[in-house]
């Protein structure tokens, strides 16, 4: 959805953005703000169906959007797929590290394969991303990029110790390439959500909504114009002085 009508505006016309996993959720939520706000968008999925769907979407609204199939943990996959974006629009300008999984299980429960696909996919990617979009993001007057991490990066939460620590990785990484590309004029920040309704918290029970909500001061559940919202200021001329900071949006669950 567009975040004009929430009074949120932002000029980013001739800017090129990647959003990784941006098919859908906050992905999407974060393309479809950026796109709106005057924003070139590169989305990127591994789902080639949702792909088609999320870019006929934003071109119903007047954007222009293109889609890349990449699996963010090949490295030869993500190097060539920045390069095409970039050559397909002339140069990058903001890079969204969103593409994220979980594979929720207790610790003596859980299965290797289940902490490197989330260790792979969350972290891993931010860092092939972020190192593939580097130099092109350094040619660029506004060069961006944006993590979404956690809020249980910071704080935890039993049954996702791969999950949080994948996102605690992620504020790691934005803090050190804050400091090594901000030299050529390029903020690096991370945003970090609490819960957010989406398809995954539709599905859980009423009872099990309300232990979530009872967690959080404001006493609901995030959306994902939230994050959206907190993404576009970060990308927009708002955020040109502000680097290695985390934003959490999290309704007060963190302070």
């Amino acid at each position: 959805m567009s975040l004009k009508k929430y009074g949120i505006q932002a000029n980013l016309e001739g800017r090129t953005a990647i959003i990784t996993g941006a098919a859908r959720g906050i992905g999407f939520a974060i393309a479809e703000a950026l796109a709106t706000s005057g924003a070139t968008v590169a989305i990127i999925d591994v789902l080639e169906d949702a792909l088609a769907e999320a870019v006929s979407n934003l071109e119903a609204q007047g954007c222009t959007a293109k889609g890349y199939k990449c699996n963010v943990t090949n490295s030869e996959d993500v190097t060539a797929t920045v390069k095409q974006v970039a050559k397909d629009f002339g140069g990058i300008d903001i890079l969204v590290n969103n593409a994220g999984i979980t594979r929720d299980t207790l610790l003596l429960r859980m299965k290797e394969e289940d902490w490197d696909a989330v260790i792979d996919i969350n972290l891993k990617g931010t860092f092939l991303f972020s190192k593939a979009a580097a130099r092109s993001l350094m040619k660029s007057e506004n060069g961006r990029i944006v993590n979404i991490s956690s809020v249980l990066g910071l704080i935890g939460n039993p049954g996702q110790v791969n999950y949080a620590a994948s996102k605690a990785g992620v504020l790691g990484i934005t803090r050190v390439v804050s400091k090594e590309l901000s030299p050529r004029n390029v903020t690096v920040n991370a945003v970090a959500p609490g819960f957010i309704q989406t398809p995954m918290t539709d599905k859980l029970t009423q009872e099990q909504q309300d232990q979530l909500t009872e967690r959080i001061p404001l006493k609901r559940l995030g959306l994902p114009a939230d994050i959206a919202a907190s993404v576009l200021f970060l990308a927009s001329d708002a955020g040109a002085y502000i680097t290695g900071q985390v934003i959490t949006v999290d309704g007060g669950m963190v302070s």
